[in-house]
């Protein structure tokens, strides 16, 4: 029942507060243990190949088994004291570890300035949320950027940690957290990291498998929810669920594409370089910048979905 009690009030927690910004984040402390880690590792071992794929899988052991143990610790030693103050730390975490509202917050921040319009301002506020180049964007690029964030983040800034939270509480969410975090930083196919960030991009890959399939179920389902195609997403789910050159991005977009009737993804820019990436979705209509409003209401659709099967199954088991 402890689990269950904090899923529920770190989505609450999240809903209501998202990320404050004087309150320092996890991913925050991860990000410097990484660089720190990532510095000492290629100081101390060769700069080969195989010394580079050693150094990224003792990063790829070290984050996550030392934010379990750190994690569990203070969660077990707060348990002990009182199990109100055991409650309430994992509340907190499980708060933290979601990302919900941070995710509506930017993405709305795109839509403003679309409407307005300012394609400038558009371009700096998609460039927080997105990893490709937005300097060259267009209305419809900028929007498409928004849209399929959206539907990628709901994966794994939503569901993956509620389904890590739902199976061992806020110390294994935020153990998934540290392994989406070391991907986000280590796991390019670049020069620099084809070999470091390998084990951390696999790892990533295998804890996103299964949360990122419940994804795109539940956002069939939350497309029916919020008067959107469920049959067009069920449709592009199944037809370019695979549209990506990770096994777990396009499962969502996918979904959303679908349900919006537009067409996702295509080829793009990131650090000047050209990436001619498959498209996904049949442009049924141009995409709008209301597409960016409809795909934060599935994304909590399918998130509330998420909170109230997984807390009844976790209290009936």
């Amino acid at each position: 029942m402890l689990i269950a009690g904090a899923v529920l009030g770190g989505f609450v927690l999240d809903c209501i507060f998202g990320d404050p910004v004087w309150l320092t984040h996890p991913v925050v402390i991860m990000g410097k243990a990484i660089s720190q880690l990532e510095k000492f590792l290629r100081r101390h071992l060769p700069q080969t190949p195989h010394g580079e794929l050693l150094g990224g899988a003792v990063l790829a052991f070290c984050l996550p088994a030392g934010t379990l143990l750190f994690t569990s610790l203070v969660c077990f030693a707060a348990a002990k004291i009182s199990l109100w103050l055991g409650l309430a730390v994992q509340m907190f975490w499980c708060g933290q570890a979601l990302a919900a509202k941070g995710l509506a917050q930017e993405s709305k921040n795109v839509y403003r300035e679309l409407v307005k319009p300012d394609l400038p301002a558009a371009r700096k506020a998609v460039s927080r949320i997105v990893g490709r180049d937005t300097q060259e964007l267009t209305m419809e690029g900028v929007t498409k950027a928004a849209v399929e964030t959206v539907a990628e983040n709901a994966s794994d800034g939503v569901i993956a940690p509620l389904f890590y939270m739902l199976l061992g509480g806020a110390p294994l969410a935020l153990t998934y957290k540290a392994i989406n975090t070391m991907d986000s930083m280590v796991g390019y196919k670049n020069e620099k990291y084809l070999y470091f960030g390998r084990a951390a991009a696999k790892l990533d890959d295998i804890a996103n498998y299964i949360p990122s399939r419940l994804a795109a179920l539940l956002w069939v389902a939350a497309a029916a929810l919020t008067g959107n195609s469920a049959k067009g997403a069920w449709k592009i789910w199944r037809r370019d669920r695979r549209n990506h050159a990770s096994p777990n991005s396009a499962q969502t977009e996918s979904a959303c594409a679908g349900a919006l009737g537009v067409q996702l993804a295509g080829p793009a820019y990131y650090f000047g370089e050209y990436y001619p990436k498959p498209t996904i979705g049949d442009p049924l209509r141009p995409i709008e910048p209301k597409d960016i409003l409809r795909a934060n209401r599935m994304m909590y659709t399918e998130s509330l979905l998420a909170v109230a099967v997984g807390v009844a199954v976790r209290i009936i088991l």
